[in-house]
């Protein structure tokens, strides 16, 4: 979203103008177990409450909004926006929290009318030019400002100037109802994803090996009988099949086990085809994203969208792109003609091509071919309960610190699976709160996530507003059967712990800069990282145990899941540049008249990936990155370089020191976005991290090519 927000919760307060800090004269609305409404936020005990918690925060904002009008010290400017920020961003939070987790529909109802409501009060602080000339005020008034006022400033302005608050009032009128349009289009797409996951009938029923038998439903269709009634009428005989519903991570579960090619054929094409509204919300989408851009100034809605980057530009990023996508070609090549040779050894059927929907099949083949892997055997010591423990133990190790569930307060949960974890440190005392949603449930959003429901800052001389985040994902099982992970999961719950822990661990003055409130091409190396953390041996041997015998995950085991990984990695690889090469084109500059998104996508894939376009298909709207990373999916490559150099030169040798959890604190994820990420990276693991590119950065990928094997 443009301008203020960067994310997360405040508190009602009044301002005492003889300090630089804005004292609260009210009880915190902090969460914590002695309060009793959802996520400890007192407005919440009902779903009603989503108004008066908008209410106060529009209040709020308002006083703190007259107190900036009357142009008080530059430090007093600077601490009042993050209250602003602080405030609206509680209510932001905690209904995109809700939306998507909360299994009362009247909760969901109210958070998103809750969310438009903000959404609204937020076009309205972005085109206040009394905020704007107190911020420019400040950012020029740079010798009474600490280093990270002078970066809060500088960065108030700019998001300001997103909005387009620098534009002339037709102009600005027309930027917010633009404005208002993408946020409608972008939920519009997402909420079609759910809505229309596609799906296929499959008969009969013995096409259906009995294993996947856990991800269709059984379904009968009526056949016309050989044999007559008692009263001379034909009966019906009931042939049984099975339903296929085409959700993305069911869809790529059922591909990778499905024998039938007809069957894989057919479901492909189908999870492939949906939704089909989604083609003409997209193009709505980037024709308004795009007037958006030109209204602002640029050519396009990519250039919009970098200009404040590391990369600063479209050019800088599609030259990383096209690097990468030549330099890993051969390699992926090599891949595609092993695959493409096991398919017709083993089909019999030396003429056989090798299509899109064998990929999967062949693949874990292949890989279990070769390394004998046994996915029921890997889930035996991945109990959701010991890979916690896991998470325990990486941040014990590490930082020192304590990792313990906490009561939930009556009312602070959302549903009886959530864990509240409280990290605490011993001479720091506690430095944030956690929550744990990790199992799937009828009506939760099928996502893994991050979510940021109060962001770090300081409060007064003697007061830091601690962290609060949830950590959701979708695992399957129940009471009954208890869930076990596969591996792939396992390194998704190490992948969102890193994006909690810089949260958690970051100690910014403001919020604005808190934790993950960073750059959009460096907000991801956190969590790449911590995927690393997922396939070293060292780290899963303390917590990776059977879940009936105890013993510890055999040291081969993790060789073969460490060898299987890296068969097909260049074909993972060039699927990613393939998205973002998707993603920056769509966002890019636009002809005159309106382009096919089909056929742009299929052209890409021609171009930069070893595999055939299937006529017909559209996966990318389902590509929800499109919304929520538009013109950025390139961020997630970035951060695969970065990370990859970091593990390599930091982390590798001794993965669980406390040494390397230091340097990883101190000098990288305690300061969340207040200091220029370039300088981070240097900091962190000397020179040679990144490089310049015409104007912007981009990482060095040697690192990652030598892992790779692609030089």
């Amino acid at each position: 979203m443009h301008a203020l927000i960067r994310k997360s919760a405040g508190a009602v307060a009044y301002v005492r103008a003889n300090s630089q800090f804005i004292h609260i004269s009210t009880t915190s609305t902090a969460p914590s177990i002695k309060q009793t409404g959802l996520y400890g936020y007192h407005h919440l005990k009902t779903a009603k409450g989503f108004q008066r918690f908008v209410d106060d925060a529009i209040d709020r904002s308002e006083e703190l909004v007259k107190y900036i009008a009357g142009m008080p010290s530059s430090p007093q400017i600077i601490r009042a926006m993050d209250e602003i920020s602080d405030t609206v961003c509680s209510v932001i939070d905690s209904a995109e929290l809700c939306r998507h987790t909360h299994p009362d529909r009247e909760f969901v109802d109210e958070a998103s009318k809750a969310s438009l409501r903000v959404n609204e009060f937020l076009h309205y602080l972005n085109t206040n030019h009394c905020i704007y000339k107190a911020v420019i005020k400040a950012e020029k008034d740079s010798n009474s400002l600490t280093h990270e006022a002078q970066r809060a400033a500088r960065f108030l302005r700019m998001d300001l100037e997103k909005g387009g608050i620098h534009l002339c009032s037709e102009k600005l009128d027309r930027a917010n109802e633009l404005s208002i349009d993408i946020i409608q289009l972008c939920r519009e797409y997402n909420e079609n994803i759910i809505a229309d996951p596609g799906h296929v009938d499959i008969f009969p029923a013995s096409k259906i090996p009995k294993k996947l038998h856990h991800l269709v439903s059984p379904i009968y269709r009526n056949l016309p009988g050989a044999s007559k009634g008692s009263w001379g009428s034909r009966d019906s005989v009931k042939e049984k099949g099975f339903r296929l519903v085409t959700e993305s991570s069911t869809l790529q579960g059922f591909l990778q086990c499905a024998p039938d090619a007809g069957v894989r054929k057919e479901a492909y094409i189908q999870g492939n085809s949906v939704p089909h509204a989604n083609l003409e919300v997209l193009d709505k989408l980037i024709a308004t994203r795009h007037e958006f851009a030109q209204l602002m100034g640029y050519k396009s809605y990519a250039e919009f969208a970098l200009h404040s980057t590391m990369a600063a530009s479209p050019d800088v990023v599609m030259s990383f792109l096209l690097e990468m996508s030549k330099v890993v070609r051969p390699k992926a090549d090599q891949e595609f003609e092993a695959i493409q040779d096991f398919k017709k050894k083993s089909s019999g059927d030396p003429s056989g091509e090798l299509e899109p929907w064998d990929e999967a099949y062949f693949t874990w083949l292949m890989k279990s071919a070769a390394y004998k892997l046994d996915s029921s055997v890997i889930g035996s010591y991945f109990p959701l309960r010991q890979c916690i423990e896991g998470l325990k133990v990486l941040v014990e190790s590490l930082f020192g610190v304590t990792f313990h569930g906490v009561p939930l307060g009556l009312g602070e949960s959302w549903h009886p699976d959530v864990m509240k974890i409280v990290l605490h440190h011993p001479t720091e005392a506690n430095l944030g709160y956690l929550y744990l949603d990790l199992k799937s449930r009828k009506g939760k959003h099928p996502i893994c996530a991050h979510f940021a429901i109060r962001g770090g800052r300081r409060v007064s001389e003697t007061e830091y507003q601690l962290p609060v985040v949830a950590l959701v994902c979708n695992f399957s099982g129940s009471s009954l059967a208890p869930v076990r992970l596969n591996h792939s999961e396992v390194e998704t719950l190490f992948h969102e712990f890193g994006h909690a822990l810089h949260s958690l661990l970051s100690r910014t003055e403001y919020q604005h800069f808190s934790g993950t409130r960073v750059v959009l091409d460096f907000a991801e190396t956190p969590s790449n990282l911590f995927e690393s953390y997922a396939w070293d041996y060292r780290v899963l041997k303390t917590f990776a145990k059977h879940y009936s015998t105890g013993d510890i995950i055999p040291k081969e085991l993790v060789e073969s899941l460490v060898g299987a990984k890296k068969m097909f990695a260049a074909t993972e690889l060039q699927r990613q540049i393939f998205y973002a090469l998707v993603d920056q084109t769509l966002f890019g500059e636009q002809p005159a008249t309106g382009r096919d998104t089909i056929a742009i996508v299929a052209d890409l894939k021609r171009q930069h990936t070893s595999w055939t376009h299937v006529d017909g298909t559209h996966w990318h709207t389902r590509f929800s990155h499109l919304t929520n990373y538009g013109a950025g999916y390139y961020s997630y490559l970035y951060a695969k370089c970065f990370a990859t150099t970091t593990w390599q030169r930091m982390c590798h040798e001794n993965p669980l020191s406390l040494d390397t959890g230091l340097a990883l604190r101190t000098k990288f994820l305690q300061h969340g976005g207040a200091k220029d990420p370039a300088d981070i990276l240097n900091d962190l693991v000397g020179s040679g991290i990144v490089r310049s590119c015409n104007g912007g950065i981009i990482p060095d990928i040697t690192s990652l090519c030598k892992e790779m094997k692609l030089l």
